[in-house]
């Protein structure tokens, strides 16, 4: 499939659709930001922010918050199997991490069917972690397949395709300062946002 660059001119034409600002992105990561200082006060933070979707949050959140911070990043990789007729899930994670005694605070870019947040939860508490808690940016609940919920989080979305801000398909549209829609979702992967817009 040919790739489309898009320019900003493109946004006013509704190509793909402005969702969250840049103004709406930093004034919520500083209000999660402070909400978090107060509730982890005279605790440490471990942050551990799950790449690639959540780095940029990640950066802005951690800037935001008062206190001690240590901070890591995890790489998911999920894999679905088919035994005996049977589909399985499988998740794996790297590298790996000792949050022994600490409390953990889980950092995504956007939480949908909440298996790979699960996955993490339990391995960590596994590994004797003192607490976790999840903060994402997005919360995409409609997609959910397990029951969780996050502690945290920025903005609930639908099911729409969604890129910039972290965000990407795969590797591109992560650096806009925004999020962005595709009114398409089938052909929203070959939409690739320009920015800073091409002259």
């Amino acid at each position: 499939m040919p790739v489309t660059l898009l320019s900003l001119s493109q946004v006013a034409r509704k190509d793909y659709e402005i969702v969250i600002s840049e103004s709406q992105l930093q004034s919520r990561i500083a209000a999660l930001g402070r909400r978090i200082s107060h509730d982890y006060a005279g605790r440490p933070i471990f942050c551990i922010g799950v790449l690639e979707n959540a780095f940029i949050f990640v950066a802005d959140l951690l800037r935001s918050i008062q206190g001690d911070v240590r901070c890591q990043f995890v790489r998911t990789n999920v894999r679905e199997i088919l035994d005996n007729n049977v589909n399985t899930t499988e998740i794996f994670y790297a590298p790996e991490v000792d949050v022994e005694r600490q409390h953990v605070l889980l950092c995504e870019g956007i939480v949908s069917s909440g298996q790979t947040t699960d996955f993490l939860i339990r391995n960590l508490k596994a590994r004797g972690a003192a607490s976790i808690k999840v903060c994402t940016l997005l919360d995409r609940q409609s997609a959910r397949r397990v029951q969780i919920e996050a502690d945290y989080f920025g903005f609930q979305v639908g099911p729409q395709w969604l890129a910039g801000f972290g965000l990407g398909s795969p590797t591109r549209q992560r650096n806009l300062p925004f999020v962005v829609a595709a009114p398409d979702v089938e052909a929203a992967p070959a939409l690739v946002p320009v920015w800073p817009p091409r002259p």
